[in-house]
């Protein structure tokens, strides 16, 4: 694992959880160059669910790009916590749901029901990018269905 703080990839595991409820083991990591802390939360991803994508392309269902995505769409408003729950919970319906293949429109789906009840501002900003508004008016009549 890569340091969040100096990029350094030299860490030691300080404490390690496994989850009753899901397959997942928490680790929480200090770097041995900087010393700071961090926490990486390791899960099996089968590798046979594709995501269809938009374009009709297929790629491998990856939690790190969702992730990814989530953090950016909800930077400053939902904690880490929040955010590997949400990524936690999509994750575990689309292997429960789906055998093999998967739209990317569900995934954003998915995360879009649980944004809107955790956090409206978070939920408003990942749908401007998921359902790509072609104009101010569509916005607004997104934020206005949230009342």
């Amino acid at each position: 694992m890569r340091c969040p703080r100096c990029g350094a990839d030299n860490d030691k595991v300080v404490d390690s959880r496994g989850s009753k409820e899901e397959p997942v083991v928490r680790r929480r990591r200090e770097c041995q160059d900087c010393g700071g802390r961090f926490t990486t939360i390791e899960s099996i991803v089968p590798d046979e669910l594709t995501v269809i994508k938009r374009t009709g392309g297929r790629e491998e269902f990856n939690p790190v790009k969702l992730r990814t995505g989530l953090n950016h769409a909800c930077y400053r408003r939902l904690t880490q916590d929040q955010v590997e729950e949400v990524v936690r919970k999509v994750t575990n319906s689309l292997l429960r749901d789906f055998e093999k293949e998967v739209s990317s429109a569900e995934i954003g789906r998915r995360v879009m029901a649980l944004l809107r009840e955790l956090d409206q501002v978070a939920y408003v900003r990942f749908a401007s990018v998921y359902r790509q508004f072609e104009d101010v008016d569509a916005f607004i009549d997104e934020i206005k269905s949230l009342k």
